[in-house]
C-alpha cells in the first residue's frame, strides 16, 4: 500500500484527489494538509511514502515545504511530487532542486496522477519524455553556465563514458526500459547503471539526476530532441 499526504490550501483539490486515490486498491489517503507548514508536520509524523505538494499554500510554500521535508534524514524514505500548474508555476525547478521526485498538473486525468504516485514511489521515471522536455524548455531556455563547485566537477568526471550517456537518457525522461531497449542492454542493468549515477552523484532520485545533466552542461535544452 502506497501511502500519501495531500498538501493543497483548496479544499476542493484535495477532496478531488482524495476521491481519485480511494478507487484504487494500493492508494491510501493517510492525512491532508492546507499549507507547507502542516505539510512538514504531517509528513514528520505520519512518514508518508509520497507527498503531493501543491507550491503556493499560505504559512510556507510548497518549495520550502519541500525542502524541509527532503532534507529531513528521518524522511528518507518520503517522496514529494508536485501538483501544479504549468502556465503558471515558475518554481516547479526550483521544487525539483529542493528534492521533489516529480511533477503533476492540476488537469491531469486521474489515472495520469495515479501513475505519477506509482512512478514516484518505485523511484522510475520522472515523468514522460514530452513533459520533461516541456520543463526544460520553460525553464531552462537557452544553455546553461552555471558553473559546478569544485567538488560536483569530481562528481560529475566521476562517471564513465555508458554512465554519462545514460545520465542524459534519463535527462530526456527515458525509463529503466526504454533506455535497456536503446542500448540494447537489459532492463536490470540499466537500473544498475542508474543506481550508481545516483551513488556518484549523491542524487535520491531520477529527478535530481534531471537538474544535474541539465546545469552541469552535460545536456542542454534542445538536445534532447
Amino acid at each position: 500500500m502506497i501511502r500519501v499526504l495531500l498538501a493543497d490550501d483548496q479544499v476542493l483539490i484535495r477532496g478531488a484527489v482524495r476521491e481519485i486515490l480511494r478507487a484504487e486498491d494500493d492508494l491510501e489517503v493517510v492525512g491532508e494538509a492546507a499549507d507547507g507548514e502542516g505539510a512538514v508536520r504531517q509528513a514528520t509524523e505520519l512518514r508518508p511514502d509520497v507527498v503531493l505538494m501543491d507550491i503556493r499554500m499560505p504559512r510556507l510554500d510548497g518549495i520550502a515545504a519541500t525542502q524541509r521535508i527532503c532534507a529531513d534524514p528521518a524522511l528518507e524514505q518520503t517522496r514529494v511530487l508536485i501538483l501544479t500548474t504549468f502556465e503558471e508555476d515558475d518554481n516547479v525547478l526550483a521544487a525539483l532542486r529542493a528534492g521533489a521526485s516529480g511533477f503533476i498538473g492540476k488537469g491531469a486525468e486521474p489515472d495520469e496522477i495515479t501513475h505519477a504516485i506509482r512512478c514516484v514511489h518505485a523511484g522510475e521515471a520522472l515523468l514522460s519524455p514530452n513533459a520533461t522536455r516541456a520543463l526544460i524548455t520553460r525553464y531552462l531556455d537557452g544553455p546553461r553556465t552555471v558553473a559546478l563547485s569544485a567538488a560536483d566537477r569530481l562528481l560529475l568526471d566521476a562517471l564513465t563514458p555508458r554512465e554519462a550517456e545514460i545520465l542524459t537518457l534519463v535527462a530526456r525522461g527515458l525509463s529503466n526500459d526504454d533506455i535497456a531497449g536503446l542500448l540494447f542492454i537489459s532492463p536490470a542493468t540499466a537500473k544498475t547503471h542508474v543506481n550508481r549515477i545516483m551513488a556518484k552523484l549523491t542524487a535520491h532520485d531520477r529527478a535530481q539526476l534531471v537538474v544535474w545533466a541539465y546545469e552541469s552542461g552535460l545536456v542542454t535544452p534542445g538536445a534532447a530532441d
